[in-house]
């Protein structure tokens, strides 16, 4: 009898989320997928920033994590048992497969990968939600102009790196925000971004101002709180700002901290729109298809930070938010 493993939501987490919050099981058998459903053995588990959102009781975009159930995380594994036409044995496939090894799952959510194109955990990164995310984000809501100052927080994570690369291919200017020296080598050095700011060591509006000077046509950002504010307070005219996401504020026990500086929007007519990828879904085609066009090219390149060990998970977790990761964050659980 084959033996599945997962983790399981226990409780709510108050601030950062702690081991005590998951029960990880050990003895659940895996059970026959019924008429259309298949059964998934996970490779490699993505950890994202949105995962702390769902872990919370409270309105958002998608249901909570219920207590008791498998932690939800975009995966890819390969099929192992198919009752359904549309999948073979032996397919990969990438999906809503949760923090287990191993997953049975309807179709209509699961998405076929081809393994010899790039390796899997870049189909979590790059070529999965992450790149969708910058694809759709910058070009439908920043709108980068030749020319244009393109500011991005989170620089050297698995949105920001590929926001600033592809702003680039726009012929924009870019300057990244990134914590630490090596981080903001790599951003500038190995990405081609134009400059980077070091948050943890330079003071982020005066070294905006000093890069900026005229101003940021484009704030993509990823983390929120102070940074944001800086990036408020330097738009240029008719600026375009995209709320993609907001680290800095996900474990907060005081409330989240909104914009101070909000008042730009109105002084230099600008704009500040937050999105969902998925509000794109009928267009993941196209974006799919550009992606993977750029990276074949090598005009795009990712970094992925692979964490070997489905327990390691709790730990592994907080990387997200202390920011001890290199780019898109995996857990391996299984090799191919």
């Amino acid at each position: 009898m084959t033996i599945n493993h997962a983790f399981r939501l226990a409780s709510r987490p108050v601030g950062l989320p702690k081991r005590e919050n998951w029960k990880f099981t050990t003895e659940e058998p895996v059970g026959e997928p019924g008429d259309g459903e298949v059964l998934v053995r996970v490779l490699y588990v993505s950890l994202d920033p949105a995962m702390r959102g769902w872990m919370n009781d409270a309105r958002s975009y998608i249901p909570p994590v219920g207590i008791g159930e498998v932690m939800r995380a975009l995966a890819i594994g390969t099929v192992e048992v198919s009752r359904d036409p549309g999948f073979a044995v032996g397919d990969h496939v990438s999906g809503l497969l949760g923090v287990q090894e191993y997953a049975i799952v309807q179709p209509a959510g699961l998405v076929k990968i081809d393994p010899t194109l790039a390796p899997l955990p870049v189909y979590l990164g790059a070529l999965g939600m992450p790149g969708l995310s910058a694809y759709f984000g910058l070009l439908d809501i920043g709108r980068p102009e030749p020319g244009q100052t393109v500011v991005v927080s989170g620089a050297a994570g698995a949105v920001g790196q590929l926001v600033g690369q592809i702003a680039k291919l726009e012929g924009a200017r870019v300057v990244g925000i990134a914590g630490g020296p090596e981080k903001c080598r790599y951003v500038v050095e190995e990405l081609g971004f134009d400059a980077a700011i070091d948050y943890k060591n330079e003071h982020v509006a005066s070294a905006l101002r000093e890069h900026c000077p005229r101003g940021i046509d484009v704030y993509f950002d990823n983390v929120g709180g102070e940074i944001l504010d800086a990036a408020l307070a330097q738009l240029a005219r008719r600026a375009r700002v995209v709320i993609c996401g907001a680290i800095s504020q996900y474990n907060a026990t005081e409330g989240v901290r909104g914009p101070a500086n909000y008042l730009s929007l109105i002084v230099q007519h600008a704009s500040m729109t937050g999105f969902i990828v998925t509000d794109y879904a009928k267009r993941f085609d196209e974006a799919r298809q550009a992606m993977a066009g750029w990276f074949a090219t090598g005009e795009l390149s990712s970094r992925e930070h692979v964490v070997d060990g489905l327990e390691t998970f709790p730990e592994t977790l907080l990387k997200l938010f202390t920011g001890e990761h290199d780019g898109k964050l995996v857990i391996r659980v299984a090799s191919d």
